[in-house]
């Protein structure tokens, strides 16, 4: 097939110790590159708060990167600014440069709703959709060695134009589509470019029987996504294939939400 040119690139992915992350991680892997599972220690949700995303243990990040063999896991809470300089040093000292970032990290919580709204649950989703992935594009920027090139695949999702019942959550992945289209123009020059894929309905666990059938019902493809159709996806967007590609959203969703 077709040569990636990845083997032996560094990738930091973050969020990567599950699901549609530790998708990205292995298919990074699989083509030979060296990939940072970054994880994240989940603390309790505040009173009258639900965490919708998926929770995963240091142990399952370290398992991953063991799996893997030509991987580390790196720590690194999201919502703490000075954390995208951290987790670069570290990256850097364990695995070398980073070439290609994959920003996969995602926070999401319910109530989400006008009406329940609060500015707490709001700056949550910011901080970790929006102004992470933004602070770890510019530390990836800071580093690039004259000459050299490198890129950036942001996760969103293909309900960003209009989530209702989602406000935080479907507002601040809009954010991360205007980053990406910002930060592609602005990097372009020095080599970097910037993509983002939107899936659509991925099962990962969340989906039970009922809400699995009404998801599939409504893809014009017939079926619910899996972490690889997305994985695949967010690989050729780094790959030399896709070399003169940059501020695009791939939406990868077998149709829904077009």
């Amino acid at each position: 097939m077709l040569d990636t040119k990845l083997r032996d690139q560094v990738v930091l992915v973050t969020g990567a110790s599950g699901g549609i992350g530790a998708a990205i991680a292995r298919a990074f892997s699989a083509e030979g590159a060296r990939v940072a599972v970054h994880y994240v220690t989940e603390t309790p949700a505040p009173p009258g708060v639900e965490w919708e995303h998926a929770a995963f243990t240091p142990d399952t990040a370290t398992k991953l990167a063991m799996e893997l063999g030509n991987a580390v896991a790196a720590h690194g809470d999201l919502r703490e600014p000075s954390t995208a300089r951290h987790l670069f040093d570290e990256v850097e000292h364990r695995l070398g440069p980073v070439g290609v970032l994959v920003n996969n990290a995602a926070h999401c919580e319910s109530p989400d709703a006008f009406g329940a709204l609060d500015g707490a649950g709001l700056r949550r989703h910011y901080e970790v959709n929006a102004i992470a992935p933004a602070l770890l594009i510019s530390e990836l920027a800071k580093r690039q060695p004259q000459g050299s090139t490198s890129c950036v695949v942001n996760i969103t999702t293909d309900a960003a134009r209009a989530f209702p019942g989602q406000i935080g959550y479907g507002t601040s992945k809009a954010a991360l589509e205007a980053l990406t289209r910002a930060a592609a123009l602005d990097l372009a020059p020095v080599g970097i470019r910037v993509n983002a894929v939107a899936p659509g309905p991925v099962q990962t666990g969340w989906m039970d029987a009922e809400t699995y059938e009404h998801a599939r019902s409504i893809v014009p493809m017939g079926r619910v996504g899996e972490p690889a159709d997305i994985a695949d996806a967010v690989v050729f967007l780094a790959s030399h294939q896709a070399r003169w590609i940059t501020g695009q959203v791939l939406q990868v969703a077998g149709g829904h939400a077009l």
